[in-house]
């Protein structure tokens, strides 16, 4: 068994290392072509128009590119980390309180300290303030990417805690879009929604297997979410809690569609929306320009913030209990994939985007100007010390 769940996590951090290559280069040719005279064209992608029609009036949709991306796109992805918080809490490594301890805390501390350190860059500035959620997350792709391309320079137990730091920073994603980045309610469609989730709880009461029925009730709760005003993404977490574990039969529905989405989704779903998500033109950019409070916050929230608050939380939880370092694993190198969780990107932007949804244009720009700065030295820097580390042996 213990050999089973190995298997699976070199399965899934290698996935998701390769899955950070094509990330990083969709986020690259997508700067490159917005810095080039084929910009236009780039905008013009963005903007193609798509929209889904039933009835007269009962289900109408029209969104640009960019839109549909954000928020159908994005909903598979978040498919996907629904599953791996069910698996990893049912029957991986945060299925114990004892397990679960050391990421659990580490991922809080590097929620809390980036949050407060944008705030405090960007106190008394309204608009600027609603960032704050920005440098909260830890892009899983990336971070494991950079990591495995160390190679043996690291411990596996480091991979596997960083894997386990950034599912929670997910779930904390998760819960700061669904409280704080939403308004307009809708009532009917909350409701809606709501009888939705419970078709899905009748579905795992009733054992059902295939996930064929989730997923059709699941695009069915999507359009009632997206329509209430919460984020459609959320829709995706929702559907994933309710696939079955285990069939009873020493198969593993909920596995069995992890495994056969993860490639989609490092490969196909993440680097379509860093492609979509990462352009920005630099055109005007000055020093001036990254000294902005938001783009400032976001920086050091990715660079000092996360580093500190999740070494200082686990520092601190190793100190006063009878928690350890992972296995093999000195404090250099330690510190080094701390740093390392600084990488916020997919999750970042992402977040960016809701944040100033319907603010100054300038806005945008800012976000990702600080997201890929910080995201780019915190990834620098954490293998760098790695690196550093290795060589002081």
């Amino acid at each position: 068994m213990l050999k089973v769940i190995a298997r699976r996590i070199d399965q899934f951090i290698n996935s998701q290392s390769a899955g950070g290559v094509l990330l990083a280069l969709s986020a690259l040719v997508a700067l490159v072509i917005s810095n080039s005279p084929w910009r236009s064209y780039y905008q013009q992608f963005l903007q193609i128009p798509g929209s889904v029609k039933m009835g007269a009036d009962w289900l109408l949709l029209s969104k640009p590119m960019l839109i549909w991306i954000n928020d159908l796109w994005m909903a598979v992805f978040f498919f996907l980390v629904g599953l791996e918080i069910k698996r990893e809490l049912l029957n991986g490594e945060l299925a114990s309180l004892k397990q679960a301890m050391l990421p659990a805390v580490a991922a809080l501390g590097g929620m809390a300290v980036p949050a407060l350190i944008y705030a405090a860059i960007n106190w008394g500035e309204p608009v600027g303030l609603r960032g704050w959620g920005i440098p909260m997350a830890t892009d899983i792709a990336f971070a494991l990417g950079l990591l495995v391309l160390l190679g043996s320079r690291v411990p596996t137990s480091l991979k596997v805690f960083l894997t386990a730091v950034a599912i929670i920073d997910d779930l904390g994603a998760i819960l700061v879009i669904a409280f704080f980045y939403t308004d307009n309610l809708s009532p009917t469609m909350l409701l809606a929604a709501g009888l939705g989730a419970l078709v899905l709880l009748g579905l795992n009461r009733a054992r059902v297997m295939a996930v064929g029925p989730y997923v059709v009730v699941g695009l069915v709760i999507w359009v009632c979410v997206l329509k209430s005003g919460i984020h459609a993404t959320l829709a995706g977490v929702i559907t994933a809690l309710a696939i079955p574990l285990a069939d009873g039969k020493g198969g593993s529905p909920l596995e069995r569609a992890e495994h056969a989405l993860q490639p989609w989704v490092a490969f196909l779903v993440l680097p379509v929306f860093a492609f979509a998500n990462a352009g920005v033109s630099l055109q005007g950019v000055t020093l001036a320009t990254l000294t902005q409070t938001v783009p400032l916050g976001i920086a050091f929230g990715l660079l000092i913030g996360k580093p500190i608050g999740v070494f200082g939380a686990s520092w601190l939880l190793i100190r006063l209990t009878d928690a350890q370092l992972p296995d093999q694993c000195r404090w250099s190198q330690f510190f080094g994939a701390c740093v390392l969780c600084g990488v916020g990107f997919t999750m970042s932007l992402f977040i960016g985007s809701l944040a100033f949804e319907g603010a100054d244009a300038a806005y945008e720009v800012q976000v990702k100007i600080g997201v890929l700065l910080g995201s780019l030295l915190s990834g620098a820097a954490g293998v760098a010390l790695l690196l550093a580390s290795r060589k002081a042996v």
